[in-house]
């Protein structure tokens, strides 16, 4: 089965080279274009795509309430809820931080290569969350450095393993799967088990948002 995909974009250049971009790959359909949050937000209702790629400045309603909106609704097609990626540039670091919180499956910078986008479109569809260690370790560290936060208490990480931990504290670093298993001396089969298991034992939809805890815990500090 395709991939189904709205693009959200208030430039309509930008809006329609990205979908003619994913349309022209053989598993992905463009099931609609929204210019604003708003248009986003009804056309997911109409349309349930597997993915979204949301904008994160737009008039009406920005990116932000738009994915909030459609990342509240109950999963749709066939169970399968809507995965929301969205478009940033260096300056909105803030919203970024922000959607990950709502729930959204990653970012991708504006300037990304064409083969940059298929792939993120791709991976986050798959169920999986976008976080390239290149550049998730900048952007992270620019929006923890960007304001102080209230740090969660960490009685919500006591379920975990010490093992756990020490896989959930390099996530936190931006680490991939490879890289922890070379860092810990264990097989990649065994991180992405812990990981499944972190991700169930703290209600966490994917990486992202494990990413995102690590720091509100203070399990990983800005700079480790």
């Amino acid at each position: 089965m395709n991939i189904r995909v709205l693009v959200v974009d208030d430039q309509a250049m930008v809006r329609q080279g990205f979908a003619a971009l994913l349309g022209a790959q053989p598993d992905i359909d463009i099931v609609g274009q929204a210019e604003d949050g708003a248009q986003a937000v009804a056309m997911a209702a109409a349309e349930q795509p597997d993915v979204v790629l949301m904008d994160v400045r737009m008039p009406v309603m920005d990116g932000l309430e738009a994915a909030r909106r459609i990342l509240a609704d109950p999963p749709g097609r066939g169970g399968q809820g809507i995965h929301v990626l969205m478009l940033t540039t260096f300056d909105v670091d803030d919203y970024v931080y922000d959607a990950l919180k709502l729930g959204a499956s990653g970012f991708l910078l504006k300037d990304a290569l064409a083969d940059e986008l298929v792939a993120a479109v791709r991976i986050v569809a798959s169920g999986d969350a976008l976080l390239a260690p290149s550049v998730t370790r900048r952007l992270i560290e620019q929006f923890a450095h960007a304001a102080p936060r209230q740090e969660l208490s960490r009685e919500r990480l006591e379920g975990l393993t010490e093992r756990e931990l020490e896989v959930m504290t390099l996530v936190g670093r931006g680490f991939s799967n490879h890289e922890i298993a070379a860092e810990l001396f264990i097989a990649q089969q065994t991180v992405k088990t812990h990981v499944s298991k972190i991700l169930a034992k703290l209600r966490l939809r994917d990486r992202v948002q494990m990413v995102v805890l690590a720091y509100d815990t203070g399990l990983v500090q800005p700079g480790a």
